[in-house]
């Protein structure tokens, strides 16, 4: 019999998961990986402890390496570029990066997780030196340069995302005068509700940080390199700007192929299916169902990435599937200057943004029970966003200056089974004083939202 040819373009965590569910659920499959990139597969999301020294090392800082996945029976190209996709002849037009040649390849299935790219500002003195994006392996060894480079003292972050605040903290703690500068009113405002955004910007001011908020970026300075970051508020000087204000699909190679929405992602149906048959999308270039907000939505994240890589590679060779794809809640953490954080589905900003009906509680308590002295039971703050009608969950972000970002799968849990405010103020947790309340800390914060005296 032959081998079904799986082609996968893109080696980051949708093509990883996608080969390695592939090979170990069929036989008689031949799955190669095509990547445009030179090192595979570098994890961006663990470039802060990369710079941190905080990693075995900037090899390590990666999902996979090519040996793994071929010791399972798969191969990985990399420096190849897919430039075009033939549906007539189920074929992939291939560039050799190195050779500068191309090839086609056929296929019988193809996988696309073809990820996103860092949006640059198209402004005045925007070829400027010692402006950079932190995105990449390439980025993480200028980046990580940068911050023991001496001759640099005043670096300015755009973007008050995740990214931003990372670069924020790595500078910071790299005793570098950094200013952050963003659109949005507070740091982490598309992330998290505003009374948790009000506490985490004391932090970012505790240490040092220049906030530079509610502004807009108009040109670089400088001559070569860039000297100073003009804004509609002033200029800011600048030895180092890095640029994180959020990201576009990799997708302009395939208009006219493939259907795209106005932004530039893939249109899958619910089987993960494009318009051409036999090709197939996961990942930050598709739109994904978010289940509270009862739509699909870009949620660029590698756990959202995942769940739909792996629903595919299970469903890849049924003619239709017993199931659609459930689709994510979109769930993530972070920790910024002594506070660590987890949220989970929407927020403010993004159910405001898509229209849908919200309202928000804020729940403020001790990690422990009262007899505990407060050195050793910190603050801990929930916030949870929900229907007010129906009081569906839609969201929640859990903040303390300890860890209790385990509490956000639990959210997340609960968002998915779309539990209401009643279900999750009665749940059943465990107690124990060394850990917890009583009542649970969501017990709590749910019991809040519904207007219930304090326990």
């Amino acid at each position: 019999m032959s081998k079904k040819k799986v082609i996968i373009i893109g080696a980051s965590h949708g093509g990883h998961e996608s080969a390695i569910r592939i090979l170990d659920k069929y036989e008689n499959v031949d799955v190669a990986i095509y990547e445009a990139g030179d090192f595979v597969s570098f994890m961006s999301c663990g470039m802060e402890l990369f710079l941190e020294g905080k990693t075995l090392g900037q090899d390590t800082v990666r999902n996979f390496s090519p040996e793994e996945l071929e010791a399972r029976g798969g191969r990985v190209v990399n420096n190849h570029q897919v430039t075009a996709i033939h549906p007539e002849s189920k074929a992939i037009t291939v560039k050799n990066l190195v050779a500068g040649v191309e090839e086609s390849v056929s296929y019988d299935k193809l996988i696309l997780s073809v990820g996103v790219e860092s949006i640059e500002l198209n402004i005045p003195g925007r070829d400027l030196s010692n402006i950079y994006l932190m995105h990449g392996y390439d980025w993480a060894s200028k980046i990580n340069a940068a911050q023991k480079d001496d001759s640099i003292k005043n670096v300015v972050v755009i973007g008050s995302g995740y990214i931003g605040v990372e670069a924020t903290q790595v500078f910071t703690q790299a005793g570098k005068s950094v200013t952050l500068i963003d659109m949005l009113e507070r740091p982490l405002g598309n992330y998290l509700n505003a009374e948790s955004t009000e506490i985490l910007e004391r932090a970012f001011v505790d240490a040092g940080v220049n906030l530079h908020m509610g502004a807009t970026v108009e040109a670089f300075i400088g001559d070569e390199a860039v000297r100073a970051v003009k804004t509609d508020k002033g200029e800011v000087p600048a030895d180092l700007v890095i640029v994180a204000i959020g990201v576009y699909p990799n997708t302009a190679w395939l208009k006219g192929t493939l259907d795209l929405d106005e932004r530039g992602y893939i249109k899958t149906d619910a089987y993960l299916r494009t318009n051409v048959e036999d090709v197939y999308a996961v990942g930050d270039a598709t739109l994904q169902p978010s289940i509270p907000a009862s739509q699909s939505l870009p949620i660029a994240l590698a756990t959202t990435t995942r769940r739909s890589a792996f629903y595919l590679a299970n469903t890849l060779f049924d003619q239709k599937p017993a199931r659609a794809y459930k689709g994510v809640v979109g769930s993530s953490a972070l920790g910024i200057f002594g506070y660590k954080f987890a949220t989970s589905g929407l927020n403010q900003y993004t159910a405001g943004r898509i229209g849908v009906e919200f309202e928000t509680s804020f729940y403020t308590d001790r990690v422990r029970p009262a007899y505990i002295p407060e050195s050793d039971n910190p603050e801990v703050f929930v916030s949870l966003t929900f229907h007010p009608q129906t009081h569906q969950i839609l969201g929640g972000s859990v903040l303390s200056r300890q860890d209790v970002t385990a509490q956000g799968n639990v959210l997340s849990l609960a968002i998915a089974q779309k539990m209401t405010l009643e279900d999750l103020a009665e749940a059943d947790f465990f107690f124990q004083p060394g850990f917890d309340r009583q009542w649970s800390l969501l017990n709590l914060a749910a019991q809040d939202a519904l207007g219930y005296k304090r326990f």
